[in-house]
């Protein structure tokens, strides 16, 4: 295995994904020492989000990739796939339903991004490595979970006013933060991935708002995999369906439209 400055051992780039829960929680177990949880992009130059939208009539998947310029937050591009779904849902296994998708997309992209975040979580999780850390330690890129349910820890008390924030504590540590991205609404639960500390993401996270309760980055990404769904079930469920805007410029898919309810169904706050 090859090591990273300092004799610390680096992460592989792939991995051979498990068939069994025990075999993914065995897997977890071995990634999680590798995260790097400190630093992160001052100033990225571009940011992404990602999200899926499960096919309940079908055994098929949806995940789209945005990537969009920052500070601006102007659609630059965008990368869909669709699979079949080849691992149960477990609690706290969501990282192997899904980040074999969300990777699909990603190497579909022209230009990677410089921070990725995603609609899960990051080191807020029970073994401590949720699907943006899974996504940020197979991509080494920093990665973000921002989560709109708690999976584990606890806060305390929050402000009201957009920015507020309150330590998410679990099992002794900080682990995240709850933050109020908008004004009276509930908080965002975000958390560390990988090659970013908790200040960074927060800061980040908060920087990516476009008025909404979740960044701008995953608000896109949800529409849009809502919209390729929808699309390849009027097609007939086409297993290869992709997005029209995999292949246009779409700057006019802007912050005006509002997400959906229920794009991507959840069976419970845990499975993240």
């Amino acid at each position: 295995m090859l090591s990273r400055p300092g004799g610390r051992p680096s992460c592989p780039s792939r991995i051979r994904w498990p068939r069994t829960p025990r075999a993914a929680i065995a897997l977890q177990k071995r990634l999680r020492p590798h995260l790097m949880l400190t630093g992160g992009p001052r100033a990225p130059k571009t940011v992404a989000g990602a999200d899926l939208s499960y096919d309940l009539a079908t055994d098929h998947l949806y995940a789209v990739v945005v990537v969009l310029g920052f500070p601006s937050l102007r659609i630059l591009e965008t990368a869909s796939v669709s699979r079949r779904v080849t691992f149960p849902y477990v609690p706290g296994l969501l990282s192997f339903r899904e980040a074999p998708a969300v990777l699909a997309a990603w190497r579909r992209l022209k230009r990677p991004a410089d921070l990725l975040l995603c609609d899960g979580q990051g080191i807020a999780h029970p073994r401590g490595i949720g699907l943006a850390s899974h996504l940020g330690l197979l991509l080494d890129v920093p990665t973000i979970g921002c989560a709109k349910s708690l999976l584990v820890g606890t806060h305390g008390p929050l402000g009201r006013r957009r920015g507020s924030t309150a330590p998410l504590r679990h099992d002794g540590r900080v682990v995240g933060a709850a933050v109020r991205t908008r004004a009276g609404v509930n908080p965002l639960y975000v958390s560390p991935g990988h090659r970013i500390g908790i200040a960074a993401a927060v800061r980040l996270a908060l920087a990516c708002g476009g008025g909404f309760r979740v960044p701008e980055p995953t608000r896109l990404a949800d529409r849009l995999v809502g919209r390729l769904r929808r699309g390849a079930a009027a097609a007939g469920g086409r297993e290869n369906a992709v997005l029209e805007s995999d292949r246009l410029d779409v700057p006019h898919f802007s912050s005006a439209i509002r997400p959906p309810h229920g794009a991507r169904p959840r069976m419970a706050p845990e499975q993240s």
